[in-house]
């Protein structure tokens, strides 16, 4: 197997865990991990397609990505704590009470 195809099966595999994190966990804290670990294996597959093509648009893709992450999790992480803090509310489940 070469080395390309790892970090592609390492890829995936970051992905379906993050997934399976955002699908089973109930913790807001956990389901912003989750999806993290998600764009990590998207930027990890991007920076490998990059290599096996051989130019740098990958890379780019991966910058932008890592960008976009970083400011998901400081909007999130933000809503996250003003909902805790006026609501008390931990969990996911509990935020559909929020439309009442």
């Amino acid at each position: 197997m070469s080395i390309e195809k790892a970090y592609i099966l390492l890829s995936i595999g970051l992905f379906l865990i993050g997934l399976l994190g955002v699908i089973v966990r109930k913790n807001l804290i956990t389901i912003l991990v989750s999806t993290e670990l998600m764009l990590n294996g998207i930027n990890l597959a991007l920076v490998v397609a990059d290599k096996v093509i051989g130019r740098v648009d990958g890379q780019i893709m991966a910058f932008f990505v890592l960008t976009v992450a970083a400011a998901e999790v400081a909007v999130g992480l933000g809503l996250i704590v003003a909902i805790f803090r006026l609501k008390g509310y931990e969990g996911s489940s509990e935020i559909t009470q929020l439309r009442d």
